[in-house]
């Protein structure tokens, strides 16, 4: 079983990745491709075990977001890590759309860029096979104090003090 950073924590990734050539699904969690999950939408309803939508970070999710929001998880790929249009979707989600599930940086994202995905509201981490995840989790506490108010803080400093 693969493994991820979850909430600080490493864990397990209970998701199954479905390729987007597949017609039939198999049983468990089940991660598609936006487009995958719009094509399979029918056979969904019998699914046996949860289902997530991976979406790419260039997405214009106004259209159709609404059906997104009931998912427990929602996966952001980034195509290259100077791409930084995945923070902006997941603070869109977090802060403007009130998405509570699971939000999961998928692709070609660096550790250097673990607190700011945090603070913009992922919760979840898939690096590739043989990352070492322990140094990745102790890339989470590179700052003690965040100034600005984001996804992961309400007040600014000046009003915690």
């Amino acid at each position: 079983m693969a493994l991820l950073l979850r909430d600080k924590q490493i864990t397990q990734d209970n998701w199954l990745v479905v390729d987007e050539t597949a017609t039939t699904l198999p049983s468990g969690d089940i991660l598609l491709s936006f487009n995958h999950w719009q094509q399979l939408e029918n056979k969904l309803e019998q699914h046996n075990g949860a289902i997530g939508v991976w979406i790419e970070g260039n997405a214009e999710i106004e259209d159709f977001l609404e059906p997104l929001l009931s998912l427990p998880l929602i996966a952001i790929n980034f195509p290259k890590f100077a791409d930084g249009r995945g923070f902006s979707l997941a603070t869109l989600l977090r802060d403007r759309y009130q998405y509570k599930g699971e939000l999961r940086a998928i692709g070609n994202f660096i550790r250097d860029q673990l607190f700011f995905l945090t603070r913009c509201g992922f919760n979840s981490f898939k690096f590739p096979d043989g990352t070492n995840l322990e140094e990745v989790a102790n890339s989470l506490t590179d700052f003690s104090e965040n100034y600005q108010v984001s996804a992961d803080e309400n007040q600014p400093l000046f009003r915690r003090r």
